[in-house]
C-alpha cells in the first residue's frame, strides 16, 4: 500500500505500493533521500520549491505551477500511472495565475465494469488512493466540486497568516468531504505545532507530526 511521510511545514513524500516516490513542495525537514520519480511544486515561494533537496532518479519528472498552468488552464498529467490534476489555489498572498493545488491519484489501476445488458462495450474506471494537496490557499470555488471525486485524503494548510486559518480550513474539510483530513503548514516558520493541530475542528481528522509516516 502507498505511504505518506510528513517532513514538516508544507512538505511531504508519497511512496506508491510499487516503490515510486513523489515529493510535494520540498522545503522542510528530512526524508529526501529516496530518489524521486516525480516532484510537485505548487508555487514558487521559497518554502515550497526546493527541488534540489530531493534525491532524483535520472528520469525524474518535475511538475510545477508553470507546467500545471501552461496554456492558461489547470492541466492534468499521467506519469506512468500516477494521475495528477492541477486545481485552484489562491488568496490575498497567492496569485491564482501562479499557484495551484494538486489532486494526486496513486496506486491506480484500471477496473473494468460489468458489461451492460444491451451489449455495449464495458466501460472502465480508475481505482487508487486520491489525495488533495492544497498548496497555499484559502477556500476556493472549485472545492465545491471535490466531494464528487470521492477523495481519500485532503491535506490542507491552515496557518492563518499566509493562508486560511484553522476555522476556514475546517470549513473546507467539511465541504470537500474526504475520508481523512490532515492539517499541515499550520504555523509560519515552524515545522509543525501539535497544540494548534489539536484545535483544528475538522471531521475525520488525522494529526501527523514531522518524521511520521502513515500507510494510506
Amino acid at each position: 500500500m502507498a505511504k505518506l511521510f510528513y517532513q514538516g511545514h508544507g512538505s511531504f513524500r508519497l511512496t506508491s505500493a510499487d516503490g515510486r516516490v513523489v515529493y510535494v513542495d520540498p522545503y522542510a525537514g528530512e526524508g529526501y533521500d529516496l530518489p524521486a520519480d516525480l516532484i510537485l511544486v505548487s508555487h514558487q515561494h521559497g518554502d515550497h520549491n526546493q527541488i534540489d533537496l530531493c534525491a532524483q532518479k535520472p528520469d525524474c519528472k518535475i511538475i510545477s505551477n508553470v507546467e500545471a498552468l501552461q496554456g492558461g488552464k489547470h492541466n492534468t498529467f499521467d506519469i506512468d500511472g500516477i494521475q495528477i490534476q492541477a486545481v485552484e489555489a489562491y488568496n490575498k498572498n497567492h496569485n491564482p495565475a501562479e499557484c495551484v493545488g494538486f489532486i494526486i491519484t496513486i496506486d491506480s489501476e484500471v477496473l473494468p465494469s460489468a458489461k451492460p445488458a444491451d451489449g455495449r462495450p464495458a466501460s472502465s474506471g480508475f481505482s487508487g488512493v486520491k489525495i488533495y494537496a492544497s498548496g497555499d490557499t484559502s477556500k476556493t470555488a472549485q472545492m465545491e466540486t471535490f466531494a464528487d471525486m470521492g477523495l481519500d485524503y485532503a491535506i490542507l494548510c491552515g496557518d492563518g497568516f499566509y493562508n486560511m486559518g484553522l476555522e476556514e480550513a475546517a470549513e473546507c474539510a467539511r465541504l470537500i468531504g474526504a475520508k481523512h483530513n490532515i492539517i499541515i503548514h499550520v504555523k509560519p516558520k515552524a515545522l509543525f505545532d501539535r497544540e494548534l493541530a489539536e484545535q483544528w475542528d475538522a471531521p475525520n481528522k488525522l494529526i501527523i507530526e514531522p518524521n511520521e509516516e502513515i500507510t494510506l
